[in-house]
């Protein structure tokens, strides 16, 4: 398998994110795929067995966008709080753009048996509000007894789980944004020192 970082990887990703948007992973073709790329079809097979070894790097793809954006926007120094309200946002915009392929990503999963595979891809993204976390945690921003790896991992899950219900389970009965305020509250109620 080649390098993710490879340009040819990246096109067949963002080609196969918009076929399988419009057709669905099962009528997606991979010549449609390698086409929309600009690759020959046996290219296709030279990064992926086939095209359903694409959920997990779909999946790795829409999370390194987040991660991206979010590391973006946050500046160094910044607080915890001015960073978990930059990821809510992002998750938020990111989600509503992909939300067709996000159900099919977690289809794809659930239908491959690739949970496994899901831990690892989320590893990074982990990994990284965990390093936030524990400076928070030695800044006195949030509770000293906060199990920091198994937090971390909350969060994402339940701020990915928000924008999902949001976007996708259309559970839209607040704006935006108290939507998001809410779940930022939410989040800081149960973090704060007492």
């Amino acid at each position: 398998m080649q390098k993710k970082s490879d340009d040819k990887y990246k096109r067949i990703l963002q080609a196969s994110i918009e076929v399988i948007s419009e057709k669905g992973l099962h009528k997606a073709s991979i010549s449609e795929i390698a086409k929309q790329a600009g690759i020959a079809q046996g290219t296709f097979y030279l990064y992926f067995k086939s095209k359903h070894d694409l959920i997990p790097a779909i999946a790795d793809y829409l999370l390194s966008l987040t991660l991206k954006s979010v590391q973006e926007e946050v500046e160094e120094g910044e607080s915890f709080w001015d960073t978990l309200k930059v990821l809510i946002a992002d998750t938020f915009k990111i989600t509503e753009k992909h939300k067709d392929i996000i159900v099919l990503v977690y289809s794809g999963l659930a239908l491959n048996h690739s949970l496994d595979k899901w831990e690892l891809v989320y590893e990074p993204y982990y990994s990284w509000i965990g390093n936030v976390m524990e400076k928070a945690v030695k800044q006195n921003e949030i509770r000293s007894t906060t199990n920091v790896k198994w937090t971390s991992k909350t969060i994402i899950n339940l701020i990915e789980n928000a924008a999902e219900r949001y976007y996708i389970g259309q559970e839209q009965d607040q704006s935006l944004e108290k939507y998001q305020s809410e779940l930022f509250n939410f989040i800081k109620r149960s973090l704060l020192n007492e």
